[in-house]
């Protein structure tokens, strides 16, 4: 591969999360699709496929994307978390949740992980442990409190005591 080459594919990579960056999916996915080695680059292509896809609310052809991605970067905790999102949208909430068990035994110091966890685990009926990773995610981070009031994927915990006692704020 020539240097123009790769200097053509990382221009088109750049225009690609240019245009993610304002909302423009399809701009982006024709981007990518110009690309005309995406093995090159191919961590970078495969996510931002999948960001495109997943912009443009296609969320199982973003799931395979970022699939590709993580066999580049296993561990990648944005690629894991961005990858049970669209689980979640395609109904497949054991997948989703193994995702961010992964996510959480590659990064257990990262709250947000341990939130979206107690989410998918709340969506699956699993009340016990969504409400103890959820425990464990304000413990870690208290401004997560904020986002339970809103949070649809706890209204079937809203009415637990447990539930009560975690998201209340504190008392002094």
């Amino acid at each position: 591969m020539s240097p123009d080459d790769l200097t053509k594919i990382e221009k088109r990579l750049e225009a690609a999360s240019g245009y993610l960056m304002l909302d423009m999916p399809n701009h982006a996915l024709r981007e990518l699709k110009a690309i005309s080695d995406p093995e090159i680059r191919s961590l970078e292509f495969h996510q931002l496929t999948g960001e495109a896809h997943r912009q443009a609310e296609r969320h199982e052809e973003a799931a395979t994307a970022f699939l590709l991605a993580l066999e580049k970067k296993p561990n990648d905790i944005s690629l894991l978390m961005a990858l049970a999102w669209c689980y979640k949208r395609t109904k497949q909430l054991p997948k989703a949740i193994a995702a961010m068990e992964q996510a959480y035994r590659n990064n257990s110091t990262e709250p947000i992980v341990l939130y979206n966890l107690a989410c998918y685990l709340a969506l699956a009926g699993d009340r016990n442990r969504a409400l103890s990773w959820l425990g464990r995610a304000i413990r870690m981070a208290p401004d997560l409190r904020k986002l339970t009031k809103e949070e649809t994927d706890f209204d079937q915990l809203r009415d637990d005591p447990g539930f009560e006692l975690i998201t209340r704020p504190p008392q002094f």
